[in-house]
């Protein structure tokens, strides 16, 4: 969907109005990236906002404060508020609908509705899957606002919020003005009768293709067929319904797996508010979610479980008594200090971060990959280790579509065909170091050449390694 992209290459665009001329894409690409990257901080901006008014709602001014330091120092969210990506844009679009829905519950039209459906667009144009993320937010937080009362306040608002927000969706994508060639192809295709015909006179007239819907219908189709994943050492050939409870085990702090223990055992009721009820409704929903590609696909589960962790945290601590008072007031300081800690240890390599119960981020290879570990985002340190050894040239086995690796001293292997046993792979490689990928070595593979490749390497130790390569030396190699 079209609207973090918009908002990103953005200055891009007015820069090259001023310059009267376009740029290179690949030669400038260390000018560009950053550009297009500073411009997402828009949307993390939102995203603090909005947790602070929703925590504010919750809580009162210590949750919101508490809030805000949980979301802005949680690993995973800064990796993602630092990429040009769309991530963090569907998590602020989906916090600031939620906000604003539930302070608008006993206004008038236009903070009933009108506004929750500006914000339903949003997330919607940031992301398809915003569309039953955004649903799922709106009857959470009206069914914790009051059971009671929750099944007309459902009934007279939420069909018109997803219908303008739907429309301002479209409006904003705009259309071709073409025909859908596979509707008017399946209209031709139906059998004899008056169906057939009718159906393909729509089709044919019907000229408001390519718009909002193909992305949609796109992430329907994903989600349907699914594709190979890999976990825990191991590559599924399907989805695991069990992909992202685990994968939050490793990629959440410990602060925000300890801490709603905590508030659990002083007072369970403190837990119970729309926030957190929508943190536990987006868990129970990921696992139906077929594409599993990594922690980023349930952001805003992370976002959601912070503000309603962090008003839980400051409620309980309010009610209960003095001993527990303290307790719970150190957890939170603690908490914080130790959430933010370990954001400053991973960086820059937050994309790679695992909590301590599973080894660390060093280890974290082992268990996950993509976009969980090794996205490609590799190069710069591993062209430091190369230089600092004083390296000429380095063979490398790379996951990613970084274009600079074309103006690099290494040479980009493949192992797509011809391997059969080690004997090959040292052929290939003979006299030289080698840096493999994580991903590569541990995640989905497309040949059997490479699967072969990679069990080889995995049964030979490294000589060194970066965030996410592995190196081996093959110059001694007979």
């Amino acid at each position: 969907m079209p609207l973090p992209s918009d908002v990103q290459t953005l200055p891009l665009y007015l820069g090259e109005r001023l310059r009267s001329r376009s740029f290179d894409a690949t030669a400038e690409l260390a000018r560009l990236l950053p550009a297009a990257r500073a411009a997402t901080l828009g949307f993390w901006a939102l995203l603090l906002v909005s947790g602070w008014q929703a925590a504010w709602q919750l809580g009162g001014p210590w949750a919101a404060r508490v809030g805000v330091a949980l979301l802005a120092s949680e690993p995973s969210l800064l990796a993602h508020a630092s990429l040009a990506t769309s991530d963090v844009p569907v998590a602020a679009c989906l916090l600031a609908l939620a906000v604003h829905f539930r302070h608008g519950r006993e206004g008038r039209w236009l903070a009933r509705v009108g506004v929750p459906a500006v914000w339903l667009g949003a997330a919607v144009l940031a992301k398809a899957s915003g569309l039953v993320l955004g649903v799922v937010a709106l009857v959470v937080v009206e069914l914790t606002r009051a059971a009671r009362a929750a099944w007309p306040g459902l009934r007279r608002d939420v069909g018109p919020i997803v219908g303008l927000g739907l429309a301002l969706a479209f409006i904003y994508c705009g259309t071709d003005g073409r025909a859908e060639p596979s509707f008017v192809a399946w209209a031709q295709a139906l059998g004899d009768g008056p169906l057939r015909g009718e159906l393909t006179w729509v089709a044919e007239r019907l000229r408001i293709f390519r718009n909002a819907g193909d992305g949609v219908v796109r992430q329907v189709k994903h989600n349907v067929v699914g594709h190979e994943t890999y976990l825990l050492g191991r590559v599924h050939r399907r989805a695991v319904w069990y992909y992202f409870p685990v994968v939050l085990s490793l990629k959440l702090t410990l602060t925000l797996l300890v801490l709603p223990v905590l508030v659990a055992a002083c007072r369970p009721g403190a837990l119970a508010n729309w926030a957190g009820g929508l943190a536990v409704a987006l868990l129970a929903l990921s696992l139906t979610f077929r594409v599993q590609l990594g922690v980023r696909f349930v952001l805003p589960l992370i976002v959601f479980a912070s503000v309603g962790l962090a008003a839980a945290a400051v409620s309980a601590a309010r009610d209960a008594g003095p001993r527990w008072r303290r307790a719970l007031a150190a957890a939170i300081a603690a908490g914080v200090v130790w959430q933010a800690a370990a954001a400053v240890r991973v960086w820059p390599h937050g994309l790679a971060y695992a909590n301590e119960l599973w080894g660390g981020t060093a280890n974290a290879y082992r268990y996950v990959s993509d976009s969980n570990y090794d996205w490609g985002q590799g190069l710069p340190e591993l062209a430091r280790w190369q230089r600092e050894r004083g390296l000429a040239e380095l063979d490398i086995w790379y996951f990613g579509t970084d274009p600079a690796i074309a103006r690099l001293p290494m040479r980009q292997l493949g192992f797509d065909r011809g391997i059969e046993g080690p004997a090959d792979v040292a052929a290939l490689v003979r006299g030289r170091y080698l840096a493999v990928s994580t991903t590569l070595l541990h995640g989905r593979l497309w040949t059997d050449s490479q699967r072969r490749a990679a069990a080889c390497l995995r049964a030979r130790p490294p000589v060194a390694r970066t965030t996410t390569y592995l190196i081996y030396d093959f110059t001694r190699e007979p």
